[in-house]
């Protein structure tokens, strides 16, 4: 068994898409029946738990602790497992659950990878599957691809030098605090084209050419932590506000072309937080 976890023909890649078609056995299974959402209890307004995203996560959990007892894992429903292990798994069932439970197939399920790297935080492999439109993104910041109907292809992002050409994905407005908000529609006044309510598919078209910046904030380290191997894979930039790593959430910046990231950065710096 090989620990590189690149892409091309290695176990730990083979196994995440494992990861993800547990999940999708179970995020379908529930997708469309009108189940039941419950606010978890600590969040600020309504931010909805379904048993789809607890029943996915438990399938990936339950995979990971059987083919690698070592590995770490840390899941947004259920915590971190196994914290200072060298390899750490970073599940999000269902990002978007808003999404899912209004039948908008927008949502997806994250699996990131951090192990191996130069730096112990940085994800190195990434999974954002889409089983409505039976979608799975992958990257390991080298190479990215999509994966659609059995059909495999490769995934680059577009170049866009100014921001006046460029389209703004965000996935509310209104997540902004009033201290970013400024910030904020400094950077959509300044962008041609405006796409609200995409979630993590936001990110994933990004990758693929459909979108030039994405901004947000708030966000936790299963948000975004499968999505960064992917951009940039596929050529693409991701930070924080303040140019940093995104590895760990908070307020993130994507772009498809480093001209437009860095025109990005001078407007959002101001209102980054440490």
């Amino acid at each position: 068994m090989t620990n590189d976890p690149s892409l091309h023909g290695n176990t730990l890649a083979a196994f995440a898409r494992t990861l993800a078609d547990a999940a999708r056995t179970v995020s379908m299974r529930h997708f469309g029946t009108g189940l039941d959402a419950q606010g978890k209890p600590a969040a600020g307004g309504f931010d909805p738990v379904t048993i789809a995203d607890r029943g996915a996560e438990e399938a990936m959990r339950s995979l990971i602790t059987a083919h690698y007892p070592d590995h770490g894992i840390r899941g947004e429903e259920y915590g971190i497992h196994q914290p200072d292990a060298a390899h750490k798994w970073v599940l999000d069932p269902i990002d978007g659950t808003r999404a899912y439970i209004s039948h908008l197939p927008v949502w997806g399920t994250l699996i990131a990878l951090i192990g191996d790297g130069t730096d112990p935080a940085r994800p190195v492999l990434g999974v954002m599957d889409q089983p409505v439109l039976d979608e799975r993104f992958e990257g390991d910041g080298n190479t990215a691809s999509v994966t659609c109907a059995n059909t495999h292809h490769p995934i680059t992002t577009r170049m866009c030098a100014d921001l006046a050409q460029a389209t703004l994905s965000t996935t509310d407005p209104y997540l902004f605090p009033a201290s970013e908000k400024e910030g904020f529609e400094a950077l959509r006044s300044a962008t041609r084209l405006q796409r609200y309510g995409l979630d993590c598919y936001g990110f994933a078209t990004l990758a693929r050419g459909g979108l030039d910046l994405v901004v947000e904030t708030g966000l936790q380290d299963y948000d975004i932590a499968a999505l960064i191997p992917i951009i940039e894979g596929a050529g693409g930039q991701i930070t924080s506000w303040d140019g940093g790593p995104a590895w760990h959430g908070g307020q993130v910046l994507a772009s498809g072309d480093a001209r437009i990231h860095e025109q990005a950065l001078a407007i959002l710096r101001p209102f980054a937080r440490s």
